[in-house]
């Protein structure tokens, strides 16, 4: 029996739309204006034609879709999520029908493994309504909500048993069937949620910069990256990040403690920041390392859909044998420039 080729692994980019002016992320309004996740919706909606016109097929939604819908305040917009369920069911349709893959990143405010058990409650009121937006949308288990370990209160070890006992004795299956977890650049590692899904089964998400940034065990590459892929069940496709470090200088005004009076400094980048654009040759070096590996990738790029724009034609021009894992044919390759030429000028 011959077995059925996989589908091409997608490419795909956070929140913002920066090809488009007029389609915003979510409903932006204040409280005082009656904010609804169904207005957030309506700009999603176009926000798919927008996908689907540029063959993107994966894309992280805002956190803020249904705004203040966990705020304690405010309990006017706490049945928001249910009240919205019939436009969430179409949205989810559409998204299916088109083959995008959608997920959440809750803010750095969902932190489950704080010592503050109100902080985590209320991150898990968050995780709850987001997770009944996906269920209600009817996504499979690959539309996923993304998180940090959180903060290491001065003991990381403690931190990661703290987020264990959480998972084990306050999370709700609804969220743990959404829920994976993302090693980070500062203070948890991929070691650490190895170690976290040991003890619970969570599913892993695998970031090359911040891999980069930290990996005091020293671990190789592909074997971190073979080994968080596996915390995914067969039969569901991981997703990793990937994103490249800034490299620019900055010159910026300052005020010169000695005299008073501003001067120009000039600013080193921090190798956690993210750029603008995805370079090329670091994609293509990650993605020959994970060769016969099968995962779809994010673009956390400062310029969102621009980046993946971009990206697509370099990959064709550098290393057709990368791109086509993502389904881009050498005959595309016109079509790909001429699409990156009308969003962005060439340089000089």
């Amino acid at each position: 029996m011959i077995p059925t080729p996989s589908p091409p692994l997608r490419l795909g980019f956070p929140v913002k739309l920066m090809g488009v002016d007029d389609i915003k992320s979510n409903d932006t309004r204040r409280w005082q204006q009656n904010p609804h996740l169904k207005v957030s919706l309506e700009y999603m909606d176009r926000a798919l034609d927008y996908l689907n016109k540029h063959d993107i097929r994966m894309y992280r939604m805002s956190s803020d879709l249904a705004p203040y819908a966990t705020h304690p305040d405010m309990p006017q917009f706490h049945s928001m999520v249910r009240d919205s369920d019939a436009e969430l069911r179409a949205f989810g349709a559409k998204a299916r029908q088109l083959g995008i893959r959608l997920s959440f990143h809750p803010s750095q405010y969902v932190v489950l493994n704080s010592p503050d058990p109100a902080l985590v409650e209320k991150s898990i009121w968050d995780l709850v309504s987001q997770a009944e937006m996906l269920d209600r949308m009817e996504m499979g288990p690959e539309a996923v909500m993304v998180i940090h370990v959180g903060g290491t209160y001065g003991d990381r070890e403690a931190a990661n048993a703290r987020w264990v006992d959480t998972w084990n004795t306050r999370m709700p299956e609804a969220v743990k069937r959404r829920l994976v977890l993302e090693h980070d650049d500062l203070r948890f590692s991929v070691s650490d949620i190895l170690w976290i899904h040991e003890q619970t089964g969570v599913r892993l998400i695998f970031d090359h910069q911040h891999f980069w940034c930290l990996n005091p065990d020293g671990l190789e590459m592909r074997d971190a990256l073979e080994r968080v892929l596996r915390s995914w069940p067969e039969g569901q496709r991981p997703k990793v990040h990937f994103s490249s470090p800034r490299t620019e200088m900055r010159e910026l005004k300052r005020k010169d403690k000695a005299t008073g009076k501003p001067k120009t400094v000039r600013v080193a980048p921090v190798n956690t920041g993210h750029a603008d654009f995805c370079n090329p040759f670091e994609f293509i070096t990650f993605m020959r390392i994970a060769e016969g590996l099968e995962f779809d990738v994010m673009l956390e790029a400062k310029v969102k859909d621009l980046a993946l724009i971009r990206l697509r034609p370099d990959l064709l021009r550098y290393a057709p044998d990368v791109a086509l894992r993502f389904g881009l044919e050498p005959a595309a390759a016109a079509a790909l420039e001429a699409e990156e030429d009308a969003f962005l000028e060439a340089a000089e």
